[in-house]
């Protein structure tokens, strides 16, 4: 097998290509011959050492993969080898094999395209823990979504409106929010030109939105959070725009309002029976064509560093694959 391994912290540029024994998986893993692979935000933090989750050196990156089962250790019973299946782990997914904790499987049923697969269990798994868990999401309510154009954000964006909410999409160009719009926001402000509080007080009549989605933080999460609605939820999904804000704690008690952490790789490690059955339904509504993952690019695996030079530049929406 080949795979990208991270031997120091010193970002990207460490990362080298190299031969490595194929695994044999132990009591209640599988080895998965990986076909694509999504690159996230914390895939780039992982390769710096300033992700909350930090594997011991040597280690090989790549969070969310998809591929084919092809052996399966003792007590694993319901998989086989053929079977097609979505990971999300801490890592070991850029390359052309892994080796994977069977209980963070998710079989792919049949229909479901193995591409979406490998850009599905992370962003959409965030989302719903986020919105339905978190959020207590109720349907006819109205939520913002920053960062709308990426991965996380246009999860979001899909799992909100399954969950009949009305949705603004706030990205950071016009083509990005016309992006938004193809796949179901109903309103949209590009925070390059527009004032952020304005645009919503317009939109929701002054009453602002029932749940802020914040994936970027930085100069935003301000704003949003003043425009957030009476019993409003606020929730922290991570940094993306690099700073994390030192919030007025005035907003939420003037607001009744509430700021809720989301950390679903931890949820999925704590709660795996209602991991799983969040996973279920998002398999549902994917069947029934809700949830479609938007890809930006597909790129040879061994092409993994010009992959994040393009996310470093802030050009994608929604995911970026590497596939073998």
């Amino acid at each position: 097998m080949h795979a990208w391994l991270c031997e120091t912290l010193d970002g990207v540029d460490a990362l080298q290509w190299r031969e490595l024994p194929t695994p044999e998986p132990g009591p209640g893993q599988v080895l998965v011959a990986v076909k694509a692979a999504s690159l996230n935000f914390p895939d780039l933090l992982i390769v710096q050492g300033k992700y909350q989750i930090k594997p011991p050196l040597p280690f090989v990156p790549g969070a969310e993969y998809a591929g084919v089962v092809q052996a399966v250790g003792a007590g694993v019973r319901h998989l086989q080898p053929g079977a097609a299946v979505a990971v999300v782990g801490a890592a070991g997914g850029f390359g052309t094999h892994a080796l994977a904790d069977a209980a963070r499987l998710m079989p792919l049923p049949p229909g479901f395209d193995i591409e979406d697969g490998a850009a599905f269990a992370f962003t959409y798994g965030t989302s719903h823990h986020a919105l339905i868990d978190r959020g207590q999401l109720q349907p006819g309510e109205t939520v913002l979504v920053l960062g709308a154009a990426g991965g996380v954000g246009t999860a979001a964006v899909q799992v909100a409106k399954a969950a009949g909410a009305r949705v603004i999409a706030a990205a950071s160009s016009d083509d990005k929010c016309a992006l938004c719009r193809s796949i179901g926001a109903d309103a949209t402000i590009n925070y390059a030109r527009e004032n952020l509080r304005d645009a919503l007080k317009a939109l929701t009549d002054g009453k602002g939105p029932d749940v802020v989605y914040d994936p970027v933080g930085g100069e935003l999460a301000e704003p949003a959070l003043r425009s957030i609605a009476w019993r409003g939820r606020y929730l922290v999904i991570g940094f993306a725009g690099g700073g994390i804000p030192a919030l007025p704690w005035n907003l939420p008690l003037l607001k009744g309002a509430s700021v809720v952490g989301v950390f679903w790789g931890e949820f999925a490690r704590r709660e795996p029976q209602a991991f799983g059955a969040g996973l279920a339904q998002l398999a549902q509504w994917y069947g029934k064509g809700l949830l479609k993952p938007v890809i930006d690019q597909r790129l040879p695996m061994s092409e993994l560093k010009a992959a994040y030079a393009r996310m470093g530049s802030r050009q994608v929406r929604g995911k970026l694959l590497l596939v073998n």
